[in-house]
């Protein structure tokens, strides 16, 4: 994303969005159509956010692990294709629901049963020596495969509520574990397996065609999940392997009460001693996911906020993280090419600092842009050439529900610096001005390009329940706007070829 990358435009599309009959996108022929028609609009990138599995919550944010995939993504009608499963087998792993929201707790009750099936057929099969590559290439995964046995086993309570020798790893039950629940922690292996052999491939034919994936590095892990439960030095813990402060964000404009995510805290000092040895191994593997990462809340690398276990954010504080230290190990890493700071919220002065010298692009935002004045650096008169801009993120209201929500006066200033009279013509003009601006990247949502309401909003920060749901209908996404992607790509210089 520094000046060495080109000028380009792409889309931001969870695979969890993309149409599919098995209740979720996956990594099926929707994938490889939803890729076909980034080639016909001109773009460069598609951005994904995370990969990783889910748990309580739905989000990719609060994964079970920083490694692993997300098993829902894997396409049963490719396990069809591999003699893997049969038709039947297939359609029955979901009942139908609405097409354009994700119903969880189906896939949760259906898709793991159809999975085992699959699993028991595959390892009679002549794959297995593939799989045993995958399994020694894999790090991580015996931690992971084991640590969701063992969920299993405990009907899906959080690690810290079982048995002691276990949760502390004592050599002996883990022997004994790894004995009694090997099926389960093959099951486990395989689905890996099938993930990335399928991610792998649709990542080929997207970069084939001159589509780089861009993914999300959750800064934070999960206290539930296998990262946490192998390696509890790396995080700030008590005696009994508890949680005694955790990641969030002080009150502010949005929230009054502050955002308490509940993720566990670095013990830095541990990390720094072993020259960020499992911030390197992460990094590895994600540029090995994606062309390009974007590191989520990258300003807690700098200042992160901390607030008691016990308590609201509001009786949080900061507290100075590694900065520079962690930055140079994950360039030393993968380099700097291939980095998006999300630097949105507090930036301070220390932040811009670690930017500048590592050429991290951040990011700037059209929805925050409207107060404040023309010295707001998210207009696009402001806007720098190494940035990554964007009308909103997942995280923010789609452009209608924005727009619904935007006070007469606001309104007045919106239409004012775009030049429009109408509402309806704000769409159309916000892109134009992002595309026409020196950012060298420009990403818009697909809520966006389809003018969607707030009902196909991603997620609501802070709430739990009703987010990471939306879907695409099919062939939404048409001919006709891919068409007029194409020309502002080509007529602002962000298409893939000379013009």
């Amino acid at each position: 994303m520094k000046e060495s990358v080109k000028r380009g435009a792409g889309i931001l599309m969870p695979v969890s969005s993309l149409p599919s009959r098995y209740g979720i996108g996956t990594f099926g022929i929707e994938s490889y159509r939803f890729v076909d028609m980034l080639v016909k609009s001109g773009q460069t990138y598609w951005q994904v956010l995370p990969l990783g599995p889910t748990s309580y919550g739905d989000s990719p944010y609060q994964s079970p692990s920083a490694f692993a995939g997300n098993p829902y993504f894997i396409d049963l009608d490719v396990l069809v294709s591999e003699g893997l499963l049969n038709t039947s087998e297939a359609v029955k792993s979901y009942k139908k629901g609405n097409p354009e929201y994700v119903d969880y707790a189906a896939l949760y009750k259906r898709r793991y049963p159809v999975l085992r099936k699959a699993c028991e057929r595959f390892f009679k099969t002549e794959e297995q020596k593939e799989f045993e590559k995958f399994l020694n290439s894999t790090p991580w995964l015996k931690d992971y495969a084991m640590f969701m046995a063992l969920k299993d086993k405990y009907n899906g309570a959080v690690w810290s509520e079982w048995n002691e020798d276990i949760r502390f790893r004592k050599p002996e039950a883990v022997n004994t574990v790894s004995l009694e629940l090997a099926d389960d922690i093959r099951f486990y292996e395989f689905l890996q397996y099938e993930f990335f052999k399928q991610w792998n491939k649709l990542k080929s034919y997207a970069n084939e065609r001159g589509i780089s994936i861009i993914g999300d590095m959750p800064i934070y892990v999960s206290y539930d999940s296998a990262d946490v439960w192998a390696s509890p030095a790396l995080f700030r813990l008590d005696e009994n392997l508890k949680q005694k402060e955790v990641a969030g964000c002080p009150p502010d404009d949005f929230s009054e009460d502050g955002q308490k995510w509940g993720n566990p805290l670095y013990n830095w000092d541990i990390h720094e001693a072993d020259d960020f040895i499992w911030f390197k191994g992460r990094m590895t593997a994600l540029k090995a996911l994606y062309d390009i990462i974007r590191i989520d809340h990258f300003i807690g690398i700098v200042r992160y906020y901390c607030i008691p276990f016990d308590k609201s954010a509001k009786y949080g504080w900061y507290e100075r993280g590694p900065g520079r230290k962690l930055t140079r190990a994950i360039v030393s890493a993968i380099g700097s090419d291939s980095i998006i700071a999300e630097d949105l919220g507090a930036l301070t002065p220390q932040v811009t600092a670690v930017l500048k010298a590592e050429g991290f692009p951040g990011m700037k935002v059209l929805e925050f842009a409207f107060d404040g004045g023309p010295s707001n650096d998210h207009l696009p008169h402001n806007l720098i050439k190494n940035c990554v801009a964007y009308i909103g993120t997942h995280d923010n209201e789609p452009l209608r529900a924005f727009l619904d929500t935007r006070t007469p006066k606001q309104m007045k200033y919106i239409k004012e610096y775009l030049d429009v009279t109408e509402e309806e013509e704000i769409f159309d003009r916000m892109v134009n001005v992002l595309f026409a601006s020196v950012a060298d990247t420009v990403i818009l949502q697909m809520q966006d390009v389809l003018k969607l309401p707030v009902s196909a909003r991603i997620n609501l920060p802070s709430t739990v329940g009703e987010n990471w749901k939306w879907r695409m209908k099919k062939n939404a996404f048409t001919a006709q706007k891919a068409k007029e992607l194409k020309r502002l790509a080509k007529l602002y210089g962000r298409y893939m070829e000379e013009i």
